[in-house]
């Protein structure tokens, strides 16, 4: 079963009512504001969110997916299945940096894990009040986990034994909260059937209305004609969505029969008044009240007269009012205003800054001021407007049930200019109008990138993690990174610029005569507000587009020259003095994240090329055995593993082995080195494989690196077929016949190597026919994160047996493009967590190439 939603309303089903209801009791249990439940998604290690109650969906869009391996809280609930508390913002921080940096507010959260059985379905979370401390949330987590554990066995009863996963892959669902505050003035309630066309009203309703109590119960549409004649077509149209699952986001603004104003508010039958929630589709009876405000108009009215701008808005994010003053100093008319999200009715407060302020005002108890320049009157979207740019102040009040905003002109001093004009390269404070610029984006930027820059190793993750974090936060569309190598400048990563244009830069000297070469060479950050400044500075310089602004950084780590960078925009714009500022110390972040970078590529080329000196060049070759070997070393981290693979000559035979060492690292690559020559010593002698193995056992005892090591050590003769085995703790061998048959050879073993000095190690007998396969691998190969490796060398049996062989047909595939087959998948992974050894072996059934 799939969840989505479209166009913001549920998609129908059973799904997203047991979601519904679990996120609203959440809520209320763990004291919070705000709640929501991710669940996991069709694409693997993909969690969404599919429900999000108390906050507007599009401002935490941000949100909406988690990997489940990324650091974030409720990644790991999911991952690893237990509640993750977070009482405070300083809580939070400590232990998910990256998820705080994006949400450094003052808040607390519980995120309790959706099980049942062995399946993890998703995790349920709130927002809440801070605390001081966890032990303070007692009884809301243990009433979370209860939901959760219940939610569970819901969502397992609807997935069966035999139907579709439970997964979401749409939108999340976006609730109301329900309202904290008790109803005011006078109220009626009705309830609607829509099955037997039946209206029922209070005794309250038509004395609120001033009508007789038949009128509103002879049918729907006398219903709505009794509340307001002039707008009746209104309260059906509201009444028939309501009952199909789609209720007003907002209470309907009235005008009744007297000329009063009133309120109507509806909801699906199966909730209540007091926790109301959007019902699945359906023709399910609908209540709803009407509310005589009382006293409201009269506070309006004063908001009306107010100097300041004043706007109320709910916890979706909608304005439920607006004062006159409010929308001429947002440039608004105010009647475009009313019913709609604050970023849909003010477009040009659809920007970083302003997002992160109101985020901050919907999950923070103090009140938010901030400064945002308006666009100019010329600007597209303000092209009907009568009043002009500047800037203005905005405080926003958080309430429990609406947001209070004040509007008011910002001090002109405090934007004015610091600087005199700028010489030509350098751009003012003077910003392009609407340049889309946020004016505090870089006030919290530098801390999301360095964050996100401890997690970059190669040049190519830090060159994405600065796309990803720094171009929106700046609003630039190009980027371009050079990397200094003996005196040049080598592009190592670019996007935007159009396909060819940076290729004759490549590789330029530092005695060019270029932006991105003297920004190196003088250590001074260059800035173009227009490409005409751009061309006057530099004749001649070919230029990528006719209108635009570029930025020049120098990548300086610790006084050591590192390269270059460049910001591209596409329209003409200033930089301001905190711009240039947070631009040069970011600049700085980048250049110290890729000289460690450059550091751990080579250090990791090194330590690689280590490693597969200690693996054999060759293999020993036999005129009726072929063989084929394949490594593929780890992709976390630089660390050399431990595993290795050989096939050497033993007496008259073969001899075939694989081990692994525990661990990774220079030790455990150093103990495989000499493991591998002990082994290699002992099979030279021809001494059988059980003495191989417990001499090589005592060898590891002696040496005492701490390690212990796994091997199977197997004695071929060549010409009968008869091999002799031994296995220490070693996955066992896989054999594939003629006809491709494919079997687990479970070989009797004794422990690992290194741990018992009296461990003994039983051989056992088998025949090899020509033209089968033997298989020897490591764990790499079979064993994944959270995985059974049993299932893992099931899959590898059967991939073996699909791979086909020399023994299919002549001129079938060899033994090596068999190894090549069954390390295709791995080899291609871009997060492989450990080694992978593999040895495969047959004999021949007429002569044909040696090893490889």
């Amino acid at each position: 079963m799939t969840g989505s939603a479209e166009d913001g309303h549920p998609q129908p089903g059973r799904l997203a009512e047991l979601l519904i209801d679990a996120s609203t009791q959440a809520v209320s249990a763990a004291g919070g504001h705000t709640g929501g439940v991710y669940l996991r998604s069709s694409t693997p290690g993909l969690l969404r969110l599919a429900v999000l109650e108390g906050l507007p969906g599009p401002l935490f869009r941000p949100w909406w997916r988690v990997h489940v391996d990324r650091p974030f809280p409720p990644a790991d609930a999911h991952r690893l299945g237990v509640e993750v508390v977070l009482p405070n913002v300083t809580e939070t921080m400590r232990r998910y940096p990256q998820f705080a940096a994006g949400l450094p507010f003052q808040f607390g959260s519980l995120y309790s894990p959706v099980v049942a059985g062995s399946t993890s379905y998703g995790v349920l979370t709130v927002l809440r009040p801070a605390v001081s401390d966890a032990t303070e949330l007692l009884s809301e987590r243990e009433r979370l986990a209860r939901l959760a554990e219940d939610l569970g066995e819901a969502l397992r009863s609807l997935e069966g034994p035999d139907g579709p996963a439970v997964v979401w892959d749409g939108e999340p669902l976006c609730l109301r909260p329900p309202a904290k505050r008790r109803e005011t003035g006078r109220v009626g309630r009705f309830t609607w059937d829509p099955a037997t066309a039946a209206v029922t009203v209070d005794e309250h309703l038509p004395v609120l209305l001033h009508v007789e109590p038949e009128t509103l119960t002879g049918s729907v549409q006398a219903f709505a004609d009794a509340v307001t004649p002039s707008e009746a077509h209104r309260v059906l149209t509201a009444l028939r969505e309501t009952a199909a699952g789609t209720p007003p986001l907002l209470p309907l603004y009235l005008r009744a029969g007297d000329g009063r104003n009133v309120l109507m508010d509806l909801w699906s039958a199966h909730d209540t008044a007091t926790a109301r929630t959007v019902p699945p589709p359906g023709a399910r009876p609908v209540r709803g009240f009407v509310l005589d405000p009382g006293p409201g108009p009269a506070a309006d009215a004063a908001a009306d007269l107010l100097p300041d701008g004043v706007l109320s808005l709910d916890r979706m994010g909608l304005i439920v009012y607006a004062n006159p003053r409010a929308a001429e100093l947002l440039n608004r008319p105010r009647a475009e205003l009313f019913g709609r999200p604050l970023w849909e009715a003010v477009p040009w407060l659809r920007r970083p800054d302003a997002e992160d302020h109101l985020r901050r005002a919907l999950l923070s108890p103090d009140p938010v001021h901030f400064d945002v320049q308006r666009p100019a009157a010329q600007d597209a979207e303000s092209e009907s407007s009568p009043y002009g740019g500047g800037w203005v102040t905005l405080s926003v009040h958080p309430g429990p049930d609406v947001l209070t905003c004040t509007v008011r002109p910002a001090s002109r001093m405090a934007h004015a200019p610091a600087e005199p004009a700028p010489a030509a390269g350098e751009a003012g404070d003077t910003k392009a109008e609407d340049d889309g610029l946020p004016p505090h984006a870089p006030l919290y930027r530098p801390i999301v990138l360095a964050i996100a820059l401890t997690e970059a190793v190669t040049a190519r993750q830090v060159s994405a993690v600065v796309v990803r974090e720094l171009l929106p936060a700046f609003g630039g569309r190009r980027l371009a990174i050079y990397l200094l190598q003996e005196r040049h400048l080598y592009l190592a990563w670019e996007t935007g610029f159009p396909e060819g244009f940076l290729a004759p830069f490549d590789g330029v000297g530092l005695d060019e005569h270029l932006p991105g070469v003297e920004t190196l060479s003088t250590g001074r950050p260059l800035f173009f507000e227009s490409m005409e400044q751009l061309s006057a500075a530099y004749p001649g310089i070919a230029l990528d587009a006719t209108e635009g602004a570029r930025a020049f950084l120098p990548l300086i780590a610790s006084g050591r020259a590192v390269g270059s960078c460049i910001l591209g925009f596409d329209r003409p714009r200033g930089f301001s003095t905190e711009e240039r500022t947070v631009l040069t110390a970011l600049a700085g972040l980048i250049a110290h994240a890729m000289e460690k970078a450059q550091r751990y590529e080579t250090e990791t080329a090194l330590a690689r090329g280590l490693q597969r000196a200690l693996l054999p060049r060759r293999l020993a070759e036999h005129p009726e055995v072929e063989t084929a070997g394949r490594y593929l070393p780890g992709t976390e981290g630089m660390d050399v593993g431990g595993d290795w693979y050989d096939v050497i000559e033993a007496g008259d035979g073969l001899a075939l082995v694989i081990g692994d060492v525990q661990g990774h690292g220079v030790q455990a690559a150093a103990t495989m080195g000499q493991l591998r020559t002990a082994v290699r010593a002992f099979a030279l002698g021809d001494r059988p494989p059980d003495e191989v193995m417990s001499s090589t056992n005592l060898l590891l005892m002696d040496l005492d690196p701490g390690l212990f090591a796994s091997c199977c050590y197997i004695r071929l003769d060549p010409v009968t077929g008869l091999a002799r085995a031994a296995r220490a703790g070693h996955p066992p061998p896989l054999l594939r016949d003629r006809e491709g048959r494919t079997h687990i050879l479970d070989l009797p073993g004794g422990v690992v190597l290194g741990v018992d000095a009296q461990a003994r190690y039983p051989v056992t007998e088998l025949v090899l026919e020509p033209g089968s396969i033997l298989a020897l691998y490591t764990d790499g190969l079979v064993e994944q994160p959270g995985g059974d490796i049993d299932d893992g060398i099931t899959a590898l049996r059967l991939a073996l047996a699909r791979a086909g062989g020399p023994a299919v047909r002549p001129g079938g595939r060899s033994l090596a493009g068999v190894a090549d087959r069954l390390t295709a998948t791995a080899r291609h992974a871009t997060d492989r967590p450990d080694d992978i050894a593999l040895l495969l072996a047959t004999r021949r059934t007429n002569s044909g190439a040696g090893s490889r």
